[in-house]
């Protein structure tokens, strides 16, 4: 269940979608891959549900396609048969969070109060559904609620949206977000297909919030280092702070006092969520060089250098 649920955290985002046609279901998950988001809950509130998780299970097999609003065990057994890797539920039923435990199905039941979470901890769930988020009192009731549960984690699903979702996920016990904003099923009806790709593309970048944060310019020699960053302190007013290894102009310019990584230098690309960034990145086809990585006093990441250079530049991303 924890490699499912690790790639799900990794994704970031759930699309909750409902599908009336089955025809529907390639092209949309074609969109969301393309648009970023190999991911989908396919809700259980229409007959085409189990058909459609096993034609994006079967066509698209590198996404993690779940079964969403799943109220029966006769459902957990349709939409596992049918390829789902995941179940979600609205509610936390007894029975099928016991059912799907005992047969080493991942489910991620729905908890809206301190009571429906101590249920989970008593059947050896580590994380829930906190549903519907927004209208159970947003992230400050989820603060709240969890904070005697620390080693509980969650997956908000219920008014999230492009306007929220950072901050959602900028709450550490929050794995995911669930959310159908780009996904909307009038869109999906309309075979709307090349919206949704779109708007699942902003919607990654959204979250990752990726921004140009300096550039890193390789200099032969501390002298001619200094000399450099006090041309730009002169010129822009970039007030020049001396470090260790280098000699920053402001925030924005990092001379190097010997050459690092980089023909011409490094550019620092700023993230919300470094490690999310990296997954993303890496479905691109980008590869990351791990021995350039750094951590922060509490063992994060927050630092990491792609292998390939750009222009004569190396990037590394740096956690904001």
């Amino acid at each position: 269940m924890s490699n499912i649920l690790d790639t799900i955290s990794k994704i970031g985002i759930v699309p909750v979608i409902a599908i009336d046609k089955v025809e529907d279901a390639k092209p949309l998950a074609k969109a969301l891959c393309d648009g970023g988001l190999p991911c989908a809950e396919v809700t259980f509130r229409t007959e085409a549900a189990a058909e459609a998780i096993k034609v994006m299970a079967t066509e698209f097999p590198e996404m993690v396609v779940g079964a969403g609003t799943v109220l029966t065990t006769d459902q957990v057994d349709e939409a596992w048969e049918a390829g789902a890797k995941f179940i979600v539920s609205p509610g936390l039923n007894p029975k099928i969070v016991k059912y799907c435990v005992e047969k080493n199905i991942p489910i991620v039941p729905g908890c809206a109060n301190p009571s429906d979470i101590e249920q989970a901890i008593e059947q050896g769930l580590k994380t829930v559904k906190f549903f519907p988020a927004e209208a159970a009192g947003g992230l400050n009731m989820l603060k709240a609620m969890s904070a005697p549960y620390n080693k509980m984690t969650f997956m908000p699903t219920g008014g999230i949206n492009a306007k929220n979702i950072v901050e959602y996920l900028s709450f550490a016990p929050i794995i995911a977000c669930g959310g159908s904003w780009m996904v909307d099923k009038a869109m999906i009806n309309a075979k709307e297909f090349d919206k949704i790709t779109e708007l699942t593309k902003e919607a990654v970048k959204t979250m990752l919030g990726f921004e140009m944060k300096h550039v890193g310019i390789n200099m032969p020699s501390e002298e001619e280092a200094d000399k450099v960053a006090s041309d730009f302190e002169s010129l822009f007013g970039f007030h020049k702070k001396v470090g260790n290894s280098s000699i920053f102009a402001g925030s924005e310019v990092e001379v190097m006092k010997t050459p690092y990584l980089g023909a011409n230098g490094h550019i620092a690309i700023a993230t919300n969520f470094i490690e999310r960034a990296m997954y993303h990145l890496e479905q691109k086809g980008y590869v990351f060089d791990m021995e350039t990585a750094k951590y922060d006093a509490k063992g994060k990441l927050a630092a990491v250098y792609l292998k390939d250079e750009f222009g004569g530049f190396a990037i590394h991303l740096l956690q904001k």
